[in-house]
């Protein structure tokens, strides 16, 4: 014989039928979670998409401790910091970890890319999905680049003095459009304030509406897989899908396990190597800023590196500019430019396979190439590679409508 509900269990039962009547709560957990059927195949490229949520609510909470003491006056904003590391209690593991943080939440972006281009996430019917994720890239290197300002050291300020003059290219416009950013004649205690408002409230805002709809989009569509095959096809007699399982508990297990080996290198980092050699934090930020002295080098950090080397291959500085901002935008014409059968470059031919490859290396040593010091070999080298950036995207749609491609299967594989 059943035992009777407590009087407990029946009042927590009340309480959420009463929420659900006015906030469906039991049926977002549902359709999102519990009964969104993912494919079964998923890989281990399929962890970044989780731990990029995970990267960016770290950064959204350890931002807000940061806020607590940070000063935004160009007078004042070098010494909180110091103050933040020195005298806060755990300000520096706060503030090691949001530096860490941003440096891993682009090596997990890029990796979630990457997979996106090796399974053909970007091809019908998930263009839109594609084409939110772009523009979070795009907001997201804006606010890395004015959080890399608030510190106020050396590197931080002549890195604004230099990204933001880029925009005095600009033909007729080009003056009053840099001025308008600085907010003065020059990077000074105004631009500084007006970076850390949008850096603090302005761009997250709208990081966070781009995630919702990208989650909101993927999950209208459903998930891709290795093997390209839209899952929603096959499914049994009661609607769900042959090849699928519940999102939940399979797959929040498997990110759970993810989520453990991220953090235990995140940890290691934090703790061992924070500046990682002057890729996370540069030697020279560790100075306070000084207009009067320059720097010997003035490079971005890493995650910019590709598109800062593509930038200095080019002699004339609007054209440089122009083909640094088309190597990001081309990314936004990628689902018409692909025009194979097939999604996955399991199937597809020998040729999109060593454009992918080329296209790989391409970015990394454009990246390595933007850090270094600019001789006039790098500079020849970068021009190559720049070229061979742009051609995996004018070579993609001749290539991927003529070679030969493999039958896709029809239910998902391993």
């Amino acid at each position: 014989m059943a035992k009777p509900a407590s009087n407990t269990s029946r009042q927590l039962a009340n309480a959420g039928a009463w929420i659900d009547q006015r906030l469906p709560v039991s049926e977002f957990w549902k359709k999102h979670i519990s009964e969104y059927y993912a494919p079964k195949n998923f890989n281990f490229f399929y962890f970044f998409g989780s731990l990029a949520m995970l990267v960016l609510v770290l950064q959204i909470v350890t931002g807000i401790f940061l806020t607590m003491h940070y000063k935004p006056d160009a007078s004042e904003a070098f010494a909180s910091v110091e103050y933040i590391m020195r005298d806060v209690e755990w300000g520096w593991l706060i503030r090691y970890m949001h530096s860490t943080g941003a440096s891993f939440f682009f090596i997990v972006v890029y990796l979630h890319m990457f997979r996106g281009l090796m399974y053909g996430s970007y091809k019908s019917p998930r263009e839109l999905v594609w084409i939110l994720g772009v523009f979070i890239y795009l907001v997201l290197m804006a606010e890395a680049f004015m959080g890399y300002v608030l510190p106020w050291g050396q590197m931080s300020y002549w890195g604004a003095q230099v990204i933001i003059s880029l925009f005095g290219a600009i033909p007729v416009i080009g003056d009053a459009l840099v001025e308008w950013i600085r907010g003065d004649f020059f990077v000074s205690d105004a631009t500084l304030n007006r970076f850390f408002a949008l850096h603090v409230i302005a761009v997250p805002l709208a990081l966070l509406l781009l995630v919702v709809l990208h989650l909101a989009a993927l999950h209208e569509v459903g998930s891709n897989n290795p093997d390209g095959v839209d899952v929603k096809k096959k499914k049994d007699s009661k609607g769900r899908p042959l090849d699928g399982i519940p999102f939940h508990p399979y797959y929040t297990v498997k990110d759970i396990f993810g989520v453990g080996v991220f953090l235990t290198l995140f940890a290691f980092v934090i703790f061992y190597a924070p500046e990682f050699g002057g890729l996370f934090l540069e030697p020279d930020n560790f100075n306070p800023a000084d207009p009067l002295v320059t720097p010997e080098h003035i490079v971005p950090v890493w995650y910019f590196t590709p598109y800062y080397a593509i930038l200095r291959a080019v002699p004339d500085k609007l054209a440089g500019v122009v083909l640094m901002g088309l190597a990001i935008m081309v990314l936004f014409a990628l689902p018409w430019l692909d025009r194979s059968k097939v999604r996955s470059i399991r199937y597809k031919g020998i040729g999109s396979k060593i454009m992918l490859a080329v296209f790989a290396v391409t970015f990394i040593r454009l990246g390595m190439l933007g850090m270094g010091e600019g001789t006039y070999i790098q500079t020849i080298e970068a021009r190559i590679w720049t070229f061979a950036y742009f051609g995996f995207f004018i070579l993609m749609p001749f290539v991927t409508k003529y070679e030969k491609t493999r039958p896709e299967p029809e239910r998902v594989t391993k």
